[in-house]
């Protein structure tokens, strides 16, 4: 296994992917992944964290590849005997996948910190690559539609991307303080890239942390981005709908804009290549390549050949 250090941005299913291409890559023995904490949300009285725990299920291999979270063969009995309760049951969460979110919420009651929280979570599920996250306070993505403020979840989940959304906000980003693994990932990589996740939630709630932004803008080695859209559509989920709503262009000349001054490379899918050159224009190198990830086989070839590429560049940022 190769020994570069390479740390991924990552959240939703995009982040999976990629971190599973890598994981199955030359390059899994140096990775380390920082992880998106925004969607986090209670549910039944407990603290679930769907884009930590879909990333460890993924590693790990026990997630339920059909619908692309939760495990793998899991059931729903507790669901059910809550419904029978009259409680609202639209977040669904499986029987076994109880049992990752009683341990953070018992772990948190006891003032354990989220990552080491995460860290155990891993290792139960046999998972080596660190899973990160960014930050051990809390920072929960809010969407504001006409007058109210929709968490995360609700929007996703309960109302199904329909909500026409205003404003993106990550409530208390700016109390929050980086935890020492997160920044250490991106100081001690030899490259960064950020996974064709949705910027403005999966990306936006991590680079919310102003520890984390202002350090991946100190890197010296190259920072690169794998667009979430192909196309101008979106692999899976509402980022097109998104940026049209925060003023970008939805099409990678969004994903260019919104990540500009962070990144240095930017990869997108030959059905873009004609937008290269506005890219480019502005400072921004481009990779075309197949960016598709369907099977375990593209995956890892998808992602280390953008790792292999991007360091064929041989792009040297200032210090």
């Amino acid at each position: 296994m190769n020994s570069l250090n390479v740390t991924l941005l990552a959240g939703g299913v995009g982040g999976a992917k990629a971190a599973e291409g890598l994981a199955k890559s030359n390059y899994a023995k140096g990775l380390k992944i920082i992880g998106n904490i925004g969607d986090d949300q209670v549910f039944h009285g407990l603290w679930v964290s769907p884009d930590i725990d879909t990333m460890i299920y993924t590693l790990s291999e026990r997630i339920d590849r059909t619908q692309g979270w939760g495990l793998a063969g899991d059931e729903q009995k507790v669901l059910n005997g809550l419904k029978q309760l009259g409680v609202d049951t639209w977040m669904q969460l499986g029987d076994m996948d109880f049992a990752s979110h009683i341990f953070r919420t018992e772990q948190r009651r006891l003032g354990v910190r989220a990552q080491e929280i995460t860290q155990q979570i891993s290792i139960a599920n046999g998972v080596e690559i660190p899973v990160l996250v960014p930050t051990d306070d809390v920072v929960q993505t809010k969407l504001k539609s006409g007058s109210q403020w929709l968490n995360f979840q609700d929007y996703f989940v309960r109302f199904r991307c329909q909500p026409e959304i205003e404003e993106i906000h990550y409530v208390d980003c700016e109390k929050a303080s980086a935890t020492p693994e997160s920044l250490d990932a991106l100081r001690s990589a030899d490259l960064v890239v950020i996974a064709p996740s949705n910027p403005l939630l999966s990306i936006g709630a991590i680079l919310s942390i102003d520890d984390i932004r202002r350090q991946l803008t100190k890197v010296t080695v190259p920072v690169v981005a794998v667009s979430p859209l192909i196309g101008g559509h979106a692999v899976k989920g509402p980022a097109v709908e998104l940026m049209k709503s925060q003023g970008y262009s939805p099409d990678v000349l969004g994903v260019a804009t919104y990540y500009q001054g962070l990144i240095d490379v930017l990869v997108i899918d030959p059905m873009d290549a004609y937008l290269a050159p506005e890219i480019e224009a502005m400072g921004i190198h481009v990779l075309v390549r197949n960016i598709w990830m369907r099977d375990e086989a593209e995956k890892s070839e998808v992602m280390s050949t953008i790792v292999d590429e991007t360091l064929n560049l041989q792009i040297k940022r200032a210090s």
